[in-house]
Order: C-alpha cells, then structure tokens, then sequence
C-alpha cells in the first residue's frame, strides 16, 4: 500500500524519502506599491481658482501616501497663499508629504510689469526657477514621476495619472479641452518657436484621431518619467547654452527636450479636464476670474465637479446684472439639471430665481380644455409633420408663467434662462456691455434673444445701427435665453395665445412677423414685437440632438389631445438632423467658425 502511494505523486515520494511532509505552501506575492510621484503646483493670484483645482487633486484615484505635493506662490494680489497653506495644513497627513514656498515680504506685482495678465522677463524667470526647484525636489526625493500642472487646469478624469503612466512615455500631456479649439499642445512650430498651424491639429483636437501622439509642444499639464535616463538632462533653468528664443518657459522647456532626445507626447484616449482660455496682458484679474468661471461652467455639464473639502470657500457675491429679475426654468424631475445650472449660476456670480416648469406629463385632458387650449388650426412641426406635445405645452405654458409675472410684478426687464444651456466666455460681463449700449442708444426693444437657433442662413441679418453685438433677427428656434421688457411681455400676454398655440419658439417669429408660414400670421392681428438678438450669441444649449446626454422633454411626450398616444420624435428623426433639437454644425455657426488661438 505505502509502495502504491509513493508512486503516485512525484512530490509525495520525495517527501516520504525526505521527510519534507510539512514544507511551507507557496504564497502569492503581494501587489507592486504605486510609483513615487510628486504634483507640483505652482499659483499665482489662483484664488478664484484653486478651490476647484485642488478639488481635482483631491478625487484623482492614486494613492496619497504615493504622492508628494510641491506648491509655491509669490506676488500675489489675493488670497492664494492663504488658501494653499489653509490645504496643505488640512491634508499632509494623507500625502507622502507637502511643502510650500513663498516669499517673507510677499509683493503684489513684479517691478517691470504693467498689469496682472502681464509677462515680463522677470516673471518668466521666476516661474522657470520655480519649476526647476520643483525638478529638483522630486529628483532629492527620488520620485518615479512628477506631475507639472497649472493652478486653474481642472484634471475632471480621476484616472488621468493612472492612465498616462499606462503609456510608458517620458514625456506626456492629457490632451485638455476648452469651449473652443484652443488646448495644451501645438502640433507645429515656428523656426523662432512660436506657434505654427498645422492640418494634423484640428483632427486631434477633435477626437477624430485618438491616441498618444508625438508634437513639438505641450505645456499646462504633463508628466514627466523621471525613471528615464533622459530625464536628467532635462531643465526649465539655466537656459540652454544654445538656446536663442525670446524667454519664455515652456519654449525654454521644450528646446530642452530637444536637445536631450525626448520627445513630447500628447494623449487624447480620454476625455481629461479642462483649461481656461489665455487672455492678453492687458486684461484683468476680473475678467480672468469670469473666463475662469466659463470653464468650471463647461466641466460641470459633463462631470460632478467639487471643490475641495479641505478649503472652506465663502459663497461668491451674486447680482443680478442688469435685470429686475432673472428667471430659471426647470422640471421638478430635472434635479440634475437644475443643480449643475444653480452651480454654474453661483460661480458665475449671477442671482436667479428658480421657477418651477410646467410638466407637460402631468397635463390631462380636462386641464388643457378648462385652460381654454386649443392648437393653432393646420399646425404641423415642419419637420416631423406631427401635431404639438404636451411637453411643447408644458414649455409654453413655464415661459407663459414668467410673462404674466413680468406684467404683475411691473418688472422693467428681466432675463429667462432654460436648464440646459452653455455660457459663452465673459457672458456676464458681455450681456451687461450690451444692454447697457442699447440702454445708452435709447433703443425701443421687446426681446432680446442671447441664445437661439438661426434658420434663414442664406441671408445675413441686419446690424442694429447704434449698438454693438446687435442683429435684427429673422426667423430662429430655442428659448434658451432672452432678454424681456415690461411692454414685450404684455404685448405676448396680449396675443392671447392659449386659442391658437403653437411651440413658444414659433409663437415669437410670429409676433415680430418674420415667420415663413403666412397662414399662421393671420392668426394674430398685432405682430409688432420688437426683437433683436445678440451677436455673436452668448448661449448654445448643452447637447445637441443625438449627442450623448442629449434628451429633450418636450419632443418625448403625448399628443396634445390625446394622452394615448406617446411620441418619441427625437429619436425617429434623429438622423434627419433637422428637428427644433438640431444643430447641423458648430455651435456658432451663424456668427462663423471656433478655432484655436
């Protein structure tokens, strides 16, 4: 018997002539610790900034006991430093470790510069200098990588380290985006360094090619491989020996990757946050602060966007720029929907008051009639060929609501917002320049739309003598957003448009006569709305029909009078791209293409 089990097994007939019965199992390695890696931050004037930034920093999912945090300030006119010591105080326990440099007798602005936004040489050396300490700080504390980034970039995709590490590169940006086309990487330059359009830039930018791909230029945001034998002759300071350019410190950068054989790598796998447009040197901090809320405003669309819980952030003072009242429109059931606007709205420091839509999935029958709805005779959507909704209804009915209330109230002029919209850069500050110009010009006006959607493109629209950024508008779709007088809300109260409704956006082309189908015209005696419309507009909503994310309330609802019969023309004309949800193109397309700076 004993014969017969040692034959069976090899390992048993060893152990039986060794007497190695009881020798250890053989356990699984435990995982590899993450790469050292150290973040430095360097901000200036950053306060409006930082707490969204550090808030990034703070979802990004890598472990903290793996990171170090380089930060340094100088010369600032707020409250930057304040708040970087306020975080790193709140959260070097989590962090491998933190450091901040600043200066004793900090100073608001650098001897040789004329305004904020101004870069003089001294300021380009300080901020070469500054990151090179950081350089040398992650190569003392022998770090794996080190991540450069820029106090208003917004890294929303919690993966981004995790995800550029993946690319075994030793130089590499997570490509950035900006309501235009403007990012974090050049694929051309100039023999003098500056920069070069090239054909290879739009389709990158744009998601068309997707990858990592090598360019002469990347700044904001990168990752460096410090475990790279490269890597040391790397350098932000000195200056190269050979280098001739004007001083500038991604320039200086990115000559010295040339010269130390490493290439720059941009990488647009995934979408991984958001930059601010660069103003000029003789812009403000003001109107930094307001582009910088445009970008928060685009990230929050697509992404739950925080500040950090280790600041605490006082609310930002709101107005409610030139209006008597700004009215947000919003479904009850449309929760996501109204806390990203009433976020956007915060930042923007812009004071709404929210108004309740109503819901065309709750209007019945009964309720249209004792309301003494009725369609208008021979309607049909032009595209669609369908008869009006009740989610069209419900809309009408929330815009309704606010132009009774204008009327009641005595409101001078008001703003009404929908819950689904995009601000332009410098919305705010653009809006009041413009109202202010027609106030000025003494101009008589109803409605002003900020946002809507052109339909007569074969012709241009006439300029408003007199006011800047003001057309006469043909025929157009979408309230998203417009401006409304005390006498233009009584004039559409007038119409009495509850007998003869249409969707609100054919209904106002109607009233300042400029809609294609005469018969509907000859239902409303008075169409003497004075309309105008901002140029470029200022509002585009935030997705497009067959978008991801894209859903429309009014297009999927019930037939008016007939609560049985459930539409969904979204979807059945989708491909038609020409429904009232539609965009055929970029979102300025009336006012000309976006491109990058």
């Amino acid at each position: 018997m004993r014969k017969w089990m040692v034959r069976r097994s090899g390992v048993s007939r060893l152990a039986f002539i060794f007497g190695l019965q009881d020798l250890e199992p053989v356990r699984p390695e435990s995982p590899l610790l993450k790469p050292k890696l150290m973040i430095a931050i360097i901000a200036r004037n950053a306060e409006h900034s930082l707490p969204y930034h550090l808030g990034c920093i703070d979802a990004l999912d890598y472990p903290k006991d793996r990171i170090a945090i380089w930060a340094a300030t100088d010369h600032n006119a707020d409250n930057t430093t304040a708040m970087l010591q306020e975080w790193l105080r709140r959260v070097e326990n989590l962090f491998h470790s933190v450091e901040l440099r600043t200066v004793e007798e900090e100073i608001s602005a650098y001897v040789d510069e004329r305004g904020p936004k101004h870069w003089p040489d001294s300021r380009f050396t300080q901020v070469m200098k500054l990151r090179q300490a950081a350089l040398v700080a992650a190569r003392v504390q022998w770090a794996d990588y080190i991540l450069f980034v820029d106090s208003d970039n917004l890294l929303t995709n919690e993966q981004t380290l995790t995800q550029l590490m993946a690319e075994n590169l030793t130089l590499v940006s997570p490509m950035l985006e900006s309501r235009t086309l403007y990012s974090n990487f050049w694929c051309g330059i100039t023999p003098q360094g500056y920069y070069k359009r090239t054909p290879e830039y739009i389709p990158i930018r744009n998601w068309q090619r997707t990858g990592c791909h090598a360019v002469p230029m990347i700044h904001s945001t990168m990752l460096l491989d410090l475990r790279r034998s490269a890597s040391k002759a790397l350098a932000f300071y000195p200056l190269h020996r050979h280098y001739l350019w004007d001083l500038d410190d991604i320039m200086a950068f990115s000559f010295s990757a040339r010269q130390a054989g490493i290439q720059m790598f941009v990488c647009n796998k995934e979408h991984y946050g958001y930059l601010p447009l660069p103003l000029k040197s003789h812009q403000t901090l003001e109107e930094e602060v307001e582009s910088f809320s445009h970008t928060v405003s685009e990230a929050l669309i697509e992404y739950n966007l925080k500040t950090s819980s280790y600041l605490r952030t006082p609310p930002k003072p709101a107005d409610r720029m030139t209006f008597d009242q700004i009215y947000l429109i919003n479904l009850k059931r449309r929760l996501d929907r109204r806390e990203r606007m009433l976020h956007t709205l915060e930042v923007m420091g812009i004071e709404v008051t929210l108004t309740d839509a109503v819901d065309g999935k709750a209007l019945n029958t009964s309720y249209l009639r004792a309301l003494g709805i009725d369609m208008l005779p021979g309607y049909k959507d032009p595209y669609s060929e369908r008869v009006l909704t009740r989610g069209e209804i419900g809309c009408f009915l929330s815009h309704y609501n606010i132009w009774a209330q204008v009327e009641e109230q005595q409101q001078r002029q008001v703003l009404v917002l929908e819950d689904d919209v995009r601000f332009e850069s410098f919305f705010k500050s653009r809006l009041n320049t413009i109202m202010e110009d027609v106030k000025q010009a003494g101009l008589g006006w109803d409605l002003i739309y900020v946002g809507r959607k052109r339909l007569q493109l074969k012709h241009p629209e006439r300029w408003v003598k007199g006011v800047k950024n003001l057309v006469h508008p043909d025929y157009s779709y979408w309230t998203l957003g417009y401006a409304l007088s005390l006498q233009g809300a009584r004039k559409l109260l007038q119409a009495q448009p509850f007998s003869k409704m249409l969707p609100v956006d054919e209904f106002l082309p109607v009233m300042f006569n400029k809609h294609p189908q005469e018969e509907y015209l000859t239902y409303f005696e008075r169409r003497d709305l004075r309309a105008f419309s901002v140029e470029p507009l200022l509002l585009f909503p935030t997705h497009y029909t067959g978008e991801p994310g894209y859903f429309s309330d009014t297009e999927t609802s019930t037939i008016w009078d007939d609560e049985n019969v459930v539409t969904d023309w979204d979807r059945q004309h989708v491909r038609r791209n020409r429904n009232r949800g539609d965009a055929a193109s970029l979102p300025n397309a009336a006012s000309g293409d976006r491109d990058e700076l």
